[in-house]
């Protein structure tokens, strides 16, 4: 946007980063509610140790990343009219990248679990590499590409002048 303030970029980059969270957290929580009745069935005693552990790393992230993506709602309320927009834009967007990385942990963890269980370990560890790759290069790897290209669009970058993607 040309014309527009710090504060009105700033409230304008903070409901971007909130709609975004809107559509990773409703995944996070189904996650995590469907990890928190695992041990609670009845095939659950029968995972060996190292299906344990996956399951273990498995549940923390997923709450880790739950707790990413609720930060900033919860933070607004408490700096709300304080005047501390721009510190919670810059702190939600570090959330949101935590919490997209525990929300790859869990989801290559949970589904190395099931295939563990499933099929053994060889595959399982196969598909989870093949999960964590993916998920690293469309979270995070193709966007790493895309800020330093200089805003080529040939390669897929933003039609956003440097002035204004600086401005953002």
């Amino acid at each position: 946007m040309q014309n527009e303030s710090d504060q009105e970029r700033a409230d304008r980059n903070f409901v971007e980063l909130l709609q975004g969270a809107r559509v990773a957290v409703t995944g996070v929580q189904v996650l995590f509610a469907f990890l928190l009745t695992v041990p609670f069935s009845p095939g659950f005693t029968k995972l060996d140790l190292t299906d344990r552990w996956l399951f273990y790393v498995a549940l923390v992230s997923a709450a880790v990343a739950s707790i990413c993506y609720i930060a900033p709602t919860a933070q607004h309320r408490v700096l709300f009219r304080q005047g501390r927009k721009e510190t919670l834009v810059r702190r939600s967007n570090f959330y949101g990248i935590v919490g997209a990385l525990a929300l790859a942990i869990s989801m290559t963890t949970a589904t190395m679990l099931v295939i563990d269980y499933l099929f053994g370990p060889a595959l399982a560890w196969t598909t989870a590499g093949i999960l964590a790759a993916l998920a690293l290069w469309t979270w995070f790897g193709q966007a790493a590409l895309n800020r330093s290209d200089g805003g080529d669009q040939s390669s897929g970058g933003s039609s956003v002048s440097s002035s204004a993607r600086s401005r953002e």
